[in-house]
């Protein structure tokens, strides 16, 4: 019988194995692992305070972790942080433009602190440009783009010295949705033409469907990896969003269901729910309910089967280390 073919497994651009970091007693990274495969666009999910902006500042060499060993493109990240960093693309959550220089100036300055020969370096900028639609922007001074103008720069920025991974820290954290779409436009575009990896950090939901695996993370630790899918169909559950017709109703059927309650908004009520719960709500308050909205698994009861609780309910206010986030609100369906 002829010997079969032994599987390739697929190049890594990044390796995070068993890293951990601590700011004092607060254990931000525990023992986190996973890859991302050449090519991918991989993202981390989780709330404030999840590790994510650590586990970057680590990977793009700012931070070195206390125990484990992070590659990029087979590169120890600790031991080597130069050679990694030219492998690397980066757009930090907090805005790092000089807005005393023009939008050119600023790649100009990237591309020779990164050593890009002259005539290569004027034809990516030329290329950057146009291709985060602000060359009639070219000549102004950064402090005249509105914030979207600023972050399509900054990932422009990233790629003028012909990296081969973007790392993107919360980049449409505080821009308004239609503006958050066009950066992930352009994400999905940079990834198409350039052939990079990418990988992002956010804790909004509906911006990582389009990726290809996504790793769940809270706490410090990783609690599922795989695709949108995958991770629906293991961990999702179906959620039932009533709307209570008075508050004493309100709470009346907040306690009956206690077991199944997962979220309180305004005068709305989310449960965990299936046939069984559903036929029985109805049955004792079926005239004491004014709407009602059942979702479908999706990532947001994936995290909410993880961990307890629902990522939206913890996204505002929180801090992780050193940096803010925002998040989005969210609205009663009927």
């Amino acid at each position: 019988m002829p010997d079969q073919p032994t599987p390739v497994s697929p190049p890594l651009a990044i390796h995070v194995d068993a890293v951990s970091k601590r700011y004092g007693r607060t254990l931000a990274l525990d023992e986190v692992s996973f890859a991302v495969r050449e090519k991918e666009l991989f993202a981390l999910l989780g709330p404030n305070g999840a590790g994510k902006t650590t586990l970057l500042h680590i990977l793009s060499t700012i931070l070195r972790p206390d125990s484990g060993v992070a590659l990029i493109g087979g590169v120890d990240v600790a031991r080597q942080p130069l050679a990694a960093r030219e492998r690397l693309g980066i757009v930090f959550q907090e805005p790092s433009l000089d807005d005393r220089l023009s939008v050119r100036e600023n790649l100009e300055l990237h591309g020779l602190v990164f050593g890009v020969p002259r005539r290569l370096r004027r034809q990516r900028i030329e290329e950057m440009l146009a291709l985060v639609e602000l060359t009639d922007w070219a000549a102004k001074p950064v402090k005249t783009l509105s914030s979207g103008m600023k972050r399509r720069l900054e990932i422009a920025r990233a790629l003028i010295h012909d990296s081969e991974i973007l790392l993107l820290d919360e980049p449409t954290v505080g821009l308004d949705a239609q503006t958050r779409e066009r950066i992930w436009a352009y994400v999905r575009r940079l990834r198409a033409e350039r052939e990079i990896t990418v990988l992002v950090t956010t804790h909004y939901i509906e911006e990582v469907e389009g990726c290809d695996r996504v790793c769940i993370i809270d706490g410090g630790k990783v609690l599922a990896l795989d695709t949108p899918d995958a991770l629906k169909q293991a961990h999702g559950q179906v959620l039932l969003r009533i709307m209570p017709t008075t508050e004493p109703d309100r709470e009346a059927i907040a306690t009956r269901f206690a077991d199944r309650l997962t979220g309180k908004q305004g005068a709305e009520l989310t449960f965990v729910s299936d046939e069984a719960f559903v036929a029985a709500l109805l049955a004792e308050f079926g005239t004491r309910i004014t709407a009602l909205n059942v979702e479908a698994p999706s990532l947001e009861t994936v995290f909410l089967s993880l961990t307890g609780r629902e990522l939206r309910d913890r996204a505002a206010g929180a801090r992780e280390q050193t940096h803010a986030f925002g998040r989005r609100g969210g609205e009663h369906t009927r």
